[in-house]
Protein backbone atom coordinates (compact mmCIF):
# COMPACT_ATOMS: atom_id res chain seq x y z
CA UNK A 1 0.00 0.00 0.00
CA UNK A 2 1.47 3.40 -0.91
CA UNK A 3 1.64 6.23 1.59
CA UNK A 4 -0.95 8.19 -0.37
CA UNK A 5 -3.38 5.27 -0.33
CA UNK A 6 -3.31 4.69 3.38
CA UNK A 7 -3.32 8.39 4.23
CA UNK A 8 -6.66 8.75 2.52
CA UNK A 9 -8.19 5.64 4.14
CA UNK A 10 -10.35 7.57 6.62
CA UNK A 11 -11.94 5.35 9.26
CA UNK A 12 -9.61 2.41 8.63
CA UNK A 13 -7.08 1.68 11.41
CA UNK A 14 -3.59 3.04 10.96
CA UNK A 15 -1.47 -0.06 11.49
CA UNK A 16 1.93 0.34 13.13
CA UNK A 17 5.06 -1.75 13.09
CA UNK A 18 7.11 -0.72 16.14
CA UNK A 19 10.83 -1.47 16.25
CA UNK A 20 12.14 -1.31 19.80
CA UNK A 21 10.10 -1.95 22.93
CA UNK A 22 12.28 -0.23 25.49
CA UNK A 23 11.16 2.66 27.65
CA UNK A 24 9.67 4.68 24.78
CA UNK A 25 8.27 1.74 22.84
CA UNK A 26 6.45 0.39 25.89
CA UNK A 27 5.30 3.92 26.71
CA UNK A 28 3.84 4.30 23.22
CA UNK A 29 1.94 1.03 23.54
CA UNK A 30 0.49 2.15 26.89
CA UNK A 31 -0.43 5.57 25.51
CA UNK A 32 -2.21 4.12 22.48
CA UNK A 33 -4.14 1.77 24.78
CA UNK A 34 -5.06 4.20 27.55
CA UNK A 35 -5.90 7.14 25.25
CA UNK A 36 -7.42 5.11 22.43
CA UNK A 37 -10.74 7.00 22.32
CA UNK A 38 -9.06 10.42 22.43
CA UNK A 39 -6.49 9.49 19.77
CA UNK A 40 -9.13 8.00 17.47
CA UNK A 41 -11.20 11.17 17.72
CA UNK A 42 -8.24 13.40 16.94
CA UNK A 43 -6.77 11.18 14.25
CA UNK A 44 -10.09 10.43 12.58
CA UNK A 45 -9.30 6.71 12.75
CA UNK A 46 -7.91 4.17 15.23
CA UNK A 47 -4.14 3.83 15.58
CA UNK A 48 -3.08 0.30 16.49
CA UNK A 49 0.12 -1.69 16.81
CA UNK A 50 -0.01 -4.80 14.63
CA UNK A 51 3.66 -5.83 14.53
CA UNK A 52 6.72 -5.34 16.71
CA UNK A 53 10.44 -6.06 16.61
CA UNK A 54 12.20 -6.63 19.92
CA UNK A 55 14.82 -8.98 21.30
CA UNK A 56 13.01 -10.15 24.44
CA UNK A 57 9.54 -11.59 23.88
CA UNK A 58 9.06 -12.57 27.54
CA UNK A 59 9.62 -9.21 29.22
CA UNK A 60 6.60 -7.67 30.94
CA UNK A 61 6.03 -4.26 29.35
CA UNK A 62 2.80 -3.48 31.16
CA UNK A 63 0.60 -3.92 28.09
CA UNK A 64 -0.64 -6.97 26.18
CA UNK A 65 1.13 -7.32 22.83
CA UNK A 66 0.19 -10.96 22.34
CA UNK A 67 -1.83 -10.29 19.20
CA UNK A 68 1.07 -8.56 17.42
CA UNK A 69 3.35 -10.27 14.92
CA UNK A 70 6.90 -10.44 16.29
CA UNK A 71 10.05 -9.98 14.26
CA UNK A 72 13.52 -10.88 15.46
CA UNK A 73 14.91 -8.78 12.62
CA UNK A 74 13.41 -5.28 12.56
CA UNK A 75 13.94 -5.08 8.78
CA UNK A 76 10.93 -7.37 8.38
CA UNK A 77 8.64 -4.48 9.32
CA UNK A 78 9.64 -2.64 6.16
CA UNK A 79 8.06 -5.27 3.93
CA UNK A 80 5.13 -6.40 6.08
CA UNK A 81 1.98 -5.80 3.98
CA UNK A 82 -0.10 -5.30 7.12
CA UNK A 83 2.08 -2.47 8.43
CA UNK A 84 1.18 1.03 7.25
CA UNK A 85 3.75 2.99 9.29
CA UNK A 86 7.11 1.97 10.71
CA UNK A 87 7.93 3.46 14.13
CA UNK A 88 11.69 3.31 14.73
CA UNK A 89 12.65 3.40 18.43
CA UNK A 90 15.90 1.43 18.28
CA UNK A 91 18.29 4.37 18.43
CA UNK A 92 21.76 5.00 17.05
CA UNK A 93 22.94 6.60 13.83
CA UNK A 94 23.96 3.35 12.16
CA UNK A 95 23.16 -0.36 12.17
CA UNK A 96 19.62 -1.74 12.45
CA UNK A 97 17.99 1.65 12.93
CA UNK A 98 19.40 3.17 9.75
CA UNK A 99 18.79 0.01 7.73
CA UNK A 100 15.16 -0.14 8.84
CA UNK A 101 14.39 3.51 8.11
CA UNK A 102 16.02 3.40 4.68
CA UNK A 103 14.24 0.14 3.81
CA UNK A 104 10.86 1.42 4.98
CA UNK A 105 11.14 4.63 2.95
CA UNK A 106 12.36 2.71 -0.09
CA UNK A 107 9.22 0.53 0.24
CA UNK A 108 7.01 3.65 0.51
CA UNK A 109 6.20 3.07 4.17
CA UNK A 110 6.11 6.30 6.20
CA UNK A 111 8.45 6.41 9.17
CA UNK A 112 8.09 8.02 12.59
CA UNK A 113 11.30 8.05 14.64
CA UNK A 114 12.59 9.32 17.96
CA UNK A 115 16.18 8.79 16.83
CA UNK A 116 18.05 12.09 17.15
CA UNK A 117 21.43 10.62 16.20
CA UNK A 118 20.07 9.14 12.97
CA UNK A 119 18.30 12.34 11.92
CA UNK A 120 21.25 14.57 12.88
CA UNK A 121 23.84 12.51 11.00
CA UNK A 122 21.82 11.21 8.02
CA UNK A 123 18.85 13.58 7.92
CA UNK A 124 19.77 15.23 4.64
CA UNK A 125 20.05 11.92 2.78
CA UNK A 126 16.92 10.54 4.43
CA UNK A 127 15.05 13.71 3.48
CA UNK A 128 16.02 13.23 -0.15
CA UNK A 129 14.88 9.59 -0.04
CA UNK A 130 11.61 10.61 1.62
CA UNK A 131 10.94 13.16 -1.11
CA UNK A 132 11.96 10.81 -3.92
CA UNK A 133 9.52 8.17 -2.64
CA UNK A 134 6.81 10.72 -1.73
CA UNK A 135 6.83 9.05 1.67
CA UNK A 136 6.77 10.98 4.97
CA UNK A 137 9.52 10.89 7.59
CA UNK A 138 8.53 12.50 10.91
CA UNK A 139 10.74 13.01 13.96
CA UNK A 140 9.04 15.24 16.55
CA UNK A 141 10.23 12.96 19.37
CA UNK A 142 13.88 13.28 18.34
CA UNK A 143 14.22 16.73 19.93
CA UNK A 144 13.23 17.69 23.49
CA UNK A 145 10.86 14.81 24.23
CA UNK A 146 7.34 16.07 24.88
CA UNK A 147 8.08 19.69 23.93
CA UNK A 148 6.61 20.35 20.46
CA UNK A 149 9.89 21.84 19.28
CA UNK A 150 9.76 20.54 15.71
CA UNK A 151 6.14 21.56 15.16
CA UNK A 152 6.81 24.97 16.68
CA UNK A 153 9.65 25.66 14.24
CA UNK A 154 8.30 23.92 11.13
CA UNK A 155 4.65 24.94 11.44
CA UNK A 156 4.10 27.65 14.02
CA UNK A 157 7.00 29.76 12.75
CA UNK A 158 6.75 28.77 9.09
CA UNK A 159 6.15 32.35 7.89
CA UNK A 160 9.05 33.94 9.76
CA UNK A 161 12.77 34.13 9.06
CA UNK A 162 14.49 32.63 12.08
CA UNK A 163 17.68 34.26 13.30
CA UNK A 164 18.56 32.06 16.25
CA UNK A 165 17.54 28.68 17.69
CA UNK A 166 18.64 26.58 20.65
CA UNK A 167 18.28 26.28 24.39
CA UNK A 168 18.65 23.65 27.12
CA UNK A 169 18.56 20.43 25.13
CA UNK A 170 19.74 17.81 27.63
CA UNK A 171 17.90 17.08 30.87
CA UNK A 172 20.72 15.03 32.40
CA UNK A 173 23.17 17.93 32.26
CA UNK A 174 20.55 20.39 33.45
CA UNK A 175 19.77 18.16 36.44
CA UNK A 176 23.46 17.83 37.33
CA UNK A 177 24.15 21.57 37.09
CA UNK A 178 21.01 22.39 39.09
CA UNK A 179 21.91 19.95 41.87
CA UNK A 180 25.51 21.19 41.98
CA UNK A 181 24.30 24.78 42.33
CA UNK A 182 21.74 23.97 45.01
CA UNK A 183 23.88 21.64 47.13
CA UNK A 184 27.46 22.76 46.54
CA UNK A 185 28.53 19.22 45.61
CA UNK A 186 30.99 18.40 42.84
CA UNK A 187 30.26 16.94 39.43
CA UNK A 188 31.25 13.32 40.17
CA UNK A 189 29.05 13.13 43.26
CA UNK A 190 25.97 14.53 41.53
CA UNK A 191 26.53 12.38 38.43
CA UNK A 192 26.49 9.26 40.60
CA UNK A 193 23.21 10.44 42.12
CA UNK A 194 21.74 11.07 38.66
CA UNK A 195 22.68 7.56 37.61
CA UNK A 196 21.07 6.08 40.73
CA UNK A 197 17.86 8.01 39.98
CA UNK A 198 17.81 6.92 36.35
CA UNK A 199 18.46 10.40 34.97
CA UNK A 200 21.87 9.40 33.60
CA UNK A 201 23.02 6.26 31.79
CA UNK A 202 25.64 3.87 33.15
CA UNK A 203 27.89 5.35 30.45
CA UNK A 204 26.92 9.04 30.61
CA UNK A 205 29.36 10.25 27.95
CA UNK A 206 26.81 11.06 25.26
CA UNK A 207 24.94 13.31 27.69
CA UNK A 208 27.65 14.97 29.82
CA UNK A 209 30.06 15.46 26.91
CA UNK A 210 27.43 17.41 24.96
CA UNK A 211 26.90 14.96 22.08
CA UNK A 212 23.19 14.41 22.74
CA UNK A 213 22.54 18.15 22.79
CA UNK A 214 24.60 18.58 19.61
CA UNK A 215 22.47 16.02 17.76
CA UNK A 216 19.34 17.95 18.71
CA UNK A 217 20.88 21.31 17.83
CA UNK A 218 21.93 20.12 14.36
CA UNK A 219 18.32 19.06 13.70
CA UNK A 220 16.82 22.30 15.00
CA UNK A 221 19.30 24.47 13.08
CA UNK A 222 18.73 22.63 9.79
CA UNK A 223 14.98 23.01 10.19
CA UNK A 224 15.10 26.63 11.38
CA UNK A 225 17.41 27.91 8.67
CA UNK A 226 16.47 25.64 5.75
CA UNK A 227 20.12 24.68 5.47
CA UNK A 228 21.74 21.27 5.97
CA UNK A 229 23.77 21.76 9.17
CA UNK A 230 26.24 18.88 9.34
CA UNK A 231 26.57 17.31 12.77
CA UNK A 232 30.36 17.31 12.61
CA UNK A 233 30.33 21.09 12.07
CA UNK A 234 28.79 21.68 15.52
CA UNK A 235 31.31 22.81 18.15
CA UNK A 236 30.79 20.55 21.19
CA UNK A 237 31.85 20.92 24.83
CA UNK A 238 30.45 19.12 27.86
CA UNK A 239 30.18 19.84 31.57
CA UNK A 240 32.80 17.56 33.15
CA UNK A 241 35.13 20.50 33.84
CA UNK A 242 32.54 22.57 35.72
CA UNK A 243 33.18 22.64 39.48
CA UNK A 244 31.13 23.63 42.50
CA UNK A 245 33.25 26.79 42.75
CA UNK A 246 32.12 27.85 39.26
CA UNK A 247 28.46 27.47 40.19
CA UNK A 248 28.87 29.53 43.37
CA UNK A 249 31.01 32.16 41.63
CA UNK A 250 28.45 32.48 38.85
CA UNK A 251 25.72 33.02 41.44
CA UNK A 252 27.74 35.74 43.14
CA UNK A 253 28.21 37.45 39.78
CA UNK A 254 24.47 37.31 39.00
CA UNK A 255 24.54 34.31 36.66
CA UNK A 256 23.63 30.66 36.44
CA UNK A 257 25.48 28.03 34.44
CA UNK A 258 23.55 26.06 31.83
CA UNK A 259 24.64 23.70 29.07
CA UNK A 260 23.26 25.45 26.00
CA UNK A 261 22.98 24.47 22.37
CA UNK A 262 22.91 27.65 20.29
CA UNK A 263 22.78 28.23 16.54
CA UNK A 264 22.46 31.48 14.66
CA UNK A 265 22.44 32.53 11.05
CA UNK A 266 24.85 35.32 10.23
CA UNK A 267 26.08 36.91 7.02
CA UNK A 268 29.20 34.77 7.07
CA UNK A 269 27.47 31.44 7.73
CA UNK A 270 25.78 29.43 10.47
CA UNK A 271 27.36 29.20 13.90
CA UNK A 272 26.30 26.12 15.88
CA UNK A 273 27.76 25.14 19.24
CA UNK A 274 27.06 23.31 22.46
CA UNK A 275 28.87 24.45 25.61
CA UNK A 276 28.36 25.48 29.23
CA UNK A 277 27.36 29.15 29.44
CA UNK A 278 26.76 31.76 32.09
CA UNK A 279 23.31 33.29 31.65
CA UNK A 280 21.83 36.16 33.71
CA UNK A 281 19.92 34.69 36.64
CA UNK A 282 16.92 36.88 35.74
CA UNK A 283 16.56 35.44 32.23
CA UNK A 284 13.72 32.95 31.60
CA UNK A 285 16.08 30.17 30.60
CA UNK A 286 18.00 30.49 33.87
CA UNK A 287 14.83 29.44 35.69
CA UNK A 288 14.60 26.12 33.83
CA UNK A 289 15.96 23.61 36.33
CA UNK A 290 16.17 19.89 37.00
CA UNK A 291 15.49 17.49 34.14
CA UNK A 292 13.51 20.06 32.17
CA UNK A 293 14.45 21.25 28.68
CA UNK A 294 13.71 24.57 27.00
CA UNK A 295 13.82 25.58 23.35
CA UNK A 296 14.24 29.23 22.39
CA UNK A 297 13.60 30.57 18.90
CA UNK A 298 14.07 34.12 17.66
CA UNK A 299 12.45 35.36 14.48
CA UNK A 300 12.59 38.61 12.56
CA UNK A 301 8.85 39.19 13.10
CA UNK A 302 7.83 37.03 16.05
CA UNK A 303 10.76 38.07 18.23
CA UNK A 304 11.85 35.65 20.93
CA UNK A 305 9.78 32.80 22.32
CA UNK A 306 10.50 29.88 24.64
CA UNK A 307 8.80 26.51 25.17
CA UNK A 308 9.65 24.41 28.22
CA UNK A 309 8.93 20.87 29.40
CA UNK A 310 10.28 17.41 30.04
CA UNK A 311 12.81 16.50 27.40
CA UNK A 312 12.94 12.73 27.88
CA UNK A 313 11.18 9.77 29.45
CA UNK A 314 8.55 7.28 28.37
CA UNK A 315 5.52 9.54 28.64
CA UNK A 316 6.77 12.75 27.01
CA UNK A 317 8.60 10.98 24.17
CA UNK A 318 5.71 8.60 23.47
CA UNK A 319 3.37 11.61 23.35
CA UNK A 320 5.57 13.22 20.69
CA UNK A 321 5.63 10.00 18.64
CA UNK A 322 1.84 9.78 18.84
CA UNK A 323 1.48 13.40 17.70
CA UNK A 324 3.33 12.51 14.49
CA UNK A 325 1.14 9.45 14.04
CA UNK A 326 -2.00 11.58 14.35
CA UNK A 327 -0.65 13.91 11.64
CA UNK A 328 -0.09 10.90 9.38
CA UNK A 329 -3.56 9.52 10.10
CA UNK A 330 -5.06 12.89 9.19
CA UNK A 331 -3.02 12.97 5.98
CA UNK A 332 -1.11 16.15 6.77
CA UNK A 333 2.60 15.33 7.12
CA UNK A 334 5.02 18.19 6.45
CA UNK A 335 8.22 18.03 4.38
CA UNK A 336 11.14 16.58 6.34
CA UNK A 337 12.95 19.93 6.61
CA UNK A 338 9.93 22.19 6.13
CA UNK A 339 10.84 22.90 2.50
CA UNK A 340 11.49 20.81 -0.58
CA UNK A 341 14.84 19.02 -0.60
CA UNK A 342 15.66 21.01 -3.74
CA UNK A 343 15.39 24.20 -1.68
CA UNK A 344 18.06 23.14 0.83
CA UNK A 345 21.14 25.20 0.09
CA UNK A 346 24.58 24.40 1.53
CA UNK A 347 26.00 27.20 3.64
CA UNK A 348 29.33 27.88 5.27
CA UNK A 349 29.72 26.68 8.86
CA UNK A 350 31.05 29.57 10.89
CA UNK A 351 33.88 28.39 13.17
CA UNK A 352 33.75 29.04 16.89
CA UNK A 353 36.89 31.17 16.56
CA UNK A 354 34.75 33.92 14.95
CA UNK A 355 32.34 34.20 17.88
CA UNK A 356 32.33 37.48 19.79
CA UNK A 357 31.17 37.71 23.39
CA UNK A 358 32.15 37.98 27.03
CA UNK A 359 33.89 35.23 29.01
CA UNK A 360 34.29 33.88 32.53
CA UNK A 361 37.81 32.59 33.25
CA UNK A 362 38.78 30.72 36.43
CA UNK A 363 42.44 30.22 37.25
CA UNK A 364 44.34 28.63 40.11
CA UNK A 365 47.41 30.80 40.74
CA UNK A 366 50.28 31.18 43.16
CA UNK A 367 49.56 33.68 45.93
CA UNK A 368 52.44 36.08 45.39
CA UNK A 369 53.23 39.51 43.99
CA UNK A 370 53.36 40.07 40.24
CA UNK A 371 51.01 37.26 39.26
CA UNK A 372 48.12 39.52 38.31
CA UNK A 373 50.41 41.78 36.30
CA UNK A 374 51.62 38.82 34.23
CA UNK A 375 48.09 37.70 33.51
CA UNK A 376 46.71 41.11 32.60
CA UNK A 377 49.68 41.75 30.31
CA UNK A 378 48.78 38.65 28.30
CA UNK A 379 45.14 39.68 28.12
CA UNK A 380 46.16 43.14 26.91
CA UNK A 381 48.44 41.71 24.22
CA UNK A 382 45.60 39.47 22.97
CA UNK A 383 43.13 42.36 22.82
CA UNK A 384 41.05 41.20 25.80
CA UNK A 385 39.61 43.82 28.17
CA UNK A 386 38.72 42.92 31.76
CA UNK A 387 35.32 43.77 33.19
CA UNK A 388 35.77 42.44 36.73
CA UNK A 389 38.00 40.26 38.88
CA UNK A 390 37.43 38.24 42.08
CA UNK A 391 40.22 36.58 44.06
CA UNK A 392 39.22 34.02 46.65
CA UNK A 393 41.36 33.46 49.75
CA UNK A 394 43.64 30.44 49.88
CA UNK A 395 42.28 27.37 51.64
CA UNK A 396 45.52 27.19 53.67
CA UNK A 397 48.77 29.07 53.97
CA UNK A 398 50.96 28.72 50.89
CA UNK A 399 48.23 27.15 48.77
CA UNK A 400 47.26 28.41 45.33
CA UNK A 401 44.24 30.70 45.16
CA UNK A 402 41.29 30.78 42.76
CA UNK A 403 41.23 33.87 40.54
CA UNK A 404 38.06 34.61 38.59
CA UNK A 405 38.09 37.05 35.68
CA UNK A 406 35.14 38.34 33.65
CA UNK A 407 35.90 40.00 30.33
CA UNK A 408 34.16 42.52 28.16
CA UNK A 409 32.94 41.16 24.79
CA UNK A 410 35.89 40.02 22.72
CA UNK A 411 36.80 37.75 19.81
CA UNK A 412 36.87 34.02 20.66
CA UNK A 413 40.19 33.48 18.89
CA UNK A 414 41.87 36.17 20.99
CA UNK A 415 40.44 34.79 24.22
CA UNK A 416 41.52 31.25 23.41
CA UNK A 417 45.02 32.50 22.59
CA UNK A 418 45.18 34.41 25.88
CA UNK A 419 43.98 31.37 27.85
CA UNK A 420 46.63 29.15 26.27
CA UNK A 421 49.39 31.66 27.10
CA UNK A 422 48.14 32.14 30.66
CA UNK A 423 48.01 28.37 31.22
CA UNK A 424 51.71 28.18 30.31
CA UNK A 425 52.73 30.62 33.07
CA UNK A 426 54.67 28.88 35.88
CA UNK A 427 52.45 30.62 38.46
CA UNK A 428 49.30 28.96 37.08
CA UNK A 429 48.40 25.47 38.27
CA UNK A 430 45.59 23.26 36.93
CA UNK A 431 43.79 23.78 33.64
CA UNK A 432 42.03 27.15 33.26
CA UNK A 433 38.24 26.96 33.12
CA UNK A 434 36.83 29.14 30.35
CA UNK A 435 33.05 29.59 30.05
CA UNK A 436 31.18 31.79 27.58
CA UNK A 437 28.67 34.37 28.81
CA UNK A 438 25.37 34.59 26.92
CA UNK A 439 22.42 36.96 27.24
CA UNK A 440 19.91 34.58 25.63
Amino acid sequence: MTSGAFLSAAGQPLRLGVAGLGTVGAGLALLLRDNADLITARAGRPIVITAVAARDRTRDRGVDLGSCRWYDDAAGLATDPDVDVVVELIGGAEGKARELVEAALANSKPVVTANKALVAVHGEALGLLSEKQSTPLLYEAAVAGGIPAIKTVREGLAADRLLRIGGILNGTCNYILTAMRETGRDFADVLAEAQALGYAEADPSTDVDGVDAAHKLAILASLAFGRPVQFDSVHVEGIRQIGALDLSAAKALGYRIKLLGLARQAERGIEARVSPCLVPHTSPIAQVDGVFNAVIAEGAFVGRLMVEGRGAGAGPTASAVAADLIDLARGKPAPVWGVSAAELEPVRSRPISEREGAFYLRLSVADRAGVLADITAILRDCGVSLNSMVQHPAAEAGADVPLILVTHPTREAGMQDATTRIAALPVVSDTPILIRIETI
